[in-house]
């Protein structure tokens, strides 16, 4: 009998004016959420990325994609005792081409049902601020504003 092919999904981030500046990709794995974020076209340096509450997008501000995907009602950040929110991902480095990348698992996270599926209803969406996430403080580890967000689809 053949495999079945695991579960899957993708987003295709985009800037305020509608340019596409990366995309990420999300695997199910028996070890996790595999989440392979690459970026282009952003600004050079740190910058923090988290899987927010909403599967809506509206540019400028991208304020509509909602909180930090929290299910479990943790305190923000990968190095925060009371954390990490389930959303909560490394920093995205970005190079001096305007290139970069995160490939991570997490167990925080999944594509299949459950309270911390992505695919939940209303949806989901990765979201990249202006500046880095200090992984401490709450809600977003002073990442700033939002320079671009996509939606998470099957």
């Amino acid at each position: 009998m053949a495999e079945k092919e695991p579960l899957s999904g993708e987003a295709n981030l985009k800037d305020k004016d509608g340019k596409a500046v990366g995309r990420a990709t999300f695997i199910q794995t028996k070890e996790g959420l595999r989440v392979a974020v690459t970026g282009y076209r952003l600004p050079p340096a740190p910058h923090g990325i988290h899987i927010h509450t909403v599967g809506i997008c509206q540019p400028p501000e991208f304020s509509s994609a909602g909180a930090h995907f929290d299910p479990t009602g943790k305190k923000h950040g990968l190095e925060n005792p009371q954390g990490p929110h389930a959303g909560d991902l490394p920093n995205l480095m970005v190079a001096a081409s305007g290139e970069g990348g995160i490939d991570i698992t997490t167990k925080r996270v999944t594509l299949e049902a459950g309270p911390s599926s992505l695919f939940r209803e209303g949806g989901t969406s990765l979201v990249i601020h202006a500046n880095a996430d200090d992984q401490k403080t709450d809600p977003s580890g002073n990442s700033g504003g939002r320079i671009a967000c996509g939606v998470i689809v099957r």
